[in-house]
């Protein structure tokens, strides 16, 4: 006879029948207390049901001399810019220890609307990670750009009762709700007393003051200690965030302490399959942060426990009976490197994630830009004055530059020598076929292009150039492949990465992006290029809602006074 459920796991945690799953041999590090717990860990189903204590299990996993802690916790990340499907970010991080994992696919929904979003809530029941999504709140994220879709308040309101729902994604447009727009204002009342997401750099005193009072809770943009604190002090919860363009971690590690902690979280925003092979992910969060001295103890509840309190995931956190059965045994705490990974009670291996149901991709033939040639770069003006893009690297910020570049034959040239490159952006969706010009410093690119449809958060086609005809070649390439990333020079196709899931994800195994990012890594520099992560850094040159400078389809945008220059 089959037992309820919930009797199921009162007879296992008792000892009165065997418990599905024991690991044996280990130490559960408390989070709370700090305590190391000696004894075995059973688990029902998916619930851990038992510690400190002797268990008979179906299925018995030896981790004799491991340190078990909780699953980690990415609280804010757009898993297209992994650049692979929610199955393949599923394998590529789940058995570095990362068991949750709250999305928000708004750069998808950029593309094609509420269809990227249902995309993602119908592939989060089939993951092994448990996948937790926040409606995108900004789709556009400003009028200043041209997007592929628009959604409004009714769309995201008609999804907030799925289960895999937390609530409203990072509200980029802060100027908007602090100046009361009616959109955002209509957004933010239907989600009242639910969790909304954070996104606002910079932004302090008063105005900040606003922004919190519309009921926002959390905040992922802090670049400093000072405005990490001034953001805690006024109630938010803080995500120390480490991707592969914005590197935060370094300037906030002094801001997480063994008293802040329980206010803070570990996320990622954007980070691609090089970087995780390279570097890691939470992981290497997590280790570094130790490495710099935080106090082991404050960081493991940052990525763990501190993550669940803040999003109101009061089942998972702790290694505790009635937990959600989310576990990362790891040989030493300081190294973090896991060597066995549990993840809603099945063992995180090749098994568990062949068993996945997968469902249809979406966004297929979304590159619907117009045809570009060489003339088509050209910056027309009569006035050699010039604002320029300033890039920083390891930051989603730039610069606000002015340089003097001179008008030959109707036309501002790029000027390699003093690293000022032309860069474009085409419409891709099929709206308006706008293509806008303007320069960029930072790169340091000597020749040729390099294009993208990777470009925050329109997606629009990003260009880089020293050659007209080079950024015509990188940009025609991409309408041929479906969109990604193309380096090009002399009129060729050095290296490319398809992308066809609406411009922004592979359909190919995590692996084999992760090779494609190397040889693209690698034509970068050869063209000149400094930057390590050079095609994530391109497709923020394109976000108007970060400051200082950056351009979109409909031209250079000021974002300090929030405007087109």
């Amino acid at each position: 006879m089959k037992l309820d459920p919930l009797i199921r796991k009162i007879t296992q945690a008792r000892g009165d029948s065997p418990a599905d799953l024991v690991m044996r041999g280990g130490a559960v590090q408390d989070l709370v207390t700090g305590a190391r717990i000696a004894g075995d860990v059973a688990i029902c189903g998916d619930t851990i049901v038992g510690i400190g204590a002797d268990y008979n299990g179906t299925r018995v996993v030896d981790v004799s001399g491991l340190v078990l802690v909780p699953g980690f916790i990415d609280t804010h990340l757009h898993v297209e810019s992994s650049l692979v499907t929610p199955y393949e970010f599923d394998r590529c991080v789940t058995p570095r220890g990362i068991t949750t994992a709250i999305c928000d696919p708004h750069e998808i929904a950029n593309v094609i609307g509420t269809d990227g979003i249902d995309y993602f809530l119908n592939a989060a029941g089939h993951l092994v990670m448990d996948l937790r999504v926040q409606l995108s709140s900004c789709v556009p994220s400003t009028e200043m750009e041209t997007a592929g879709a628009r959604i409004g308040a009714a769309e995201l309101a008609a999804r907030a009762d799925h289960p895999a729902v937390i609530g409203l994604a990072e509200f980029m447009n802060f100027p908007g709700v602090i100046h009361r727009d009616p959109g955002c204002i209509a957004k933010l009342a239907a989600f009242e007393g639910r969790h909304i997401d954070g996104h606002a750099p910079q932004l302090s005193g008063r105005d900040l003051n606003a922004y919190i009072a519309a009921g926002i809770r959390t905040e992922h943009e802090a670049t400093t200690a000072e405005e990490a604190t001034e953001k805690l002090q006024k109630g938010m919860r803080v995500l120390i965030r480490e991707g592969s363009v914005s590197k935060d971690l370094h300037a906030l590690a002094p801001a997480l302490t063994d008293r802040t902690a329980p206010y803070m979280c570990l996320c990622t925003d954007d980070r691609n399959p090089l970087d995780i092979a390279e570097h890691g992910h939470l992981d290497y969060m997590i280790r570094t942060l130790i490495g710099l001295g935080v106090p082991e103890l404050a960081v493991y509840r940052a990525a763990s426990l501190s993550a669940a309190e803040a999003f109101g995931l009061k089942d998972r956190g702790q290694i505790a009976p009635g937990k959600r059965a989310d576990i990362v045994a790891l040989p030493d705490l300081a190294d973090c490197r896991a060597a066995l990974v549990i993840a809603g009670g099945q063992v995180v291996e090749d098994a568990a994630f062949a068993a996945r149901d997968t469902i249809a991709p979406v966004g297929r033939h979304s590159v619907k830009a117009p045809t570009v040639t060489a003339d088509s770069f050209r910056t027309t003006g009569n006035r050699e004055a010039t604002d320029v893009i300033g890039i920083l690297p390891g930051k989603i910020i730039t610069e606000h530059l002015h340089e003097t570049i001179p008008i030959a034959d109707g036309d501002k040239r790029p000027d390699p020598a003093r690293d000022l490159i032309k860069i474009a952006v085409i419409e891709r969706h099929g709206v308006n076929g706008n293509i806008t010009t303007g320069f960029v410093r930072g790169f340091g690119l000597q020749h040729g292009a390099i294009a993208a449809t990777v470009a925050h958060d329109h997606h629009n086609i990003v260009v880089i150039g020293a050659d007209y005809a080079d950024m015509a070649r990188a940009a025609t390439r991409l309408g041929e492949i479906e969109g990604g990333f193309v380096v090009a020079r002399d009129g060729a196709v050095l290296a490319e990465l398809a992308l066809p899931v609406g411009g922004l994800m592979s359909l190919q195994p995590f692996e084999t992006v992760r090779d494609d990012l190397i040889a693209l890594r690698a034509a970068a520099t050869s063209l000149g290029v400094v930057l390590e992560e050079p095609f994530l850094q391109l497709a923020f040159t394109a976000l108007p809602v970060i400051p200082a400078l950056k351009i979109t389809d409909r031209g250079l945008v000021d974002v300090v006074k929030f405007e087109i220059i």
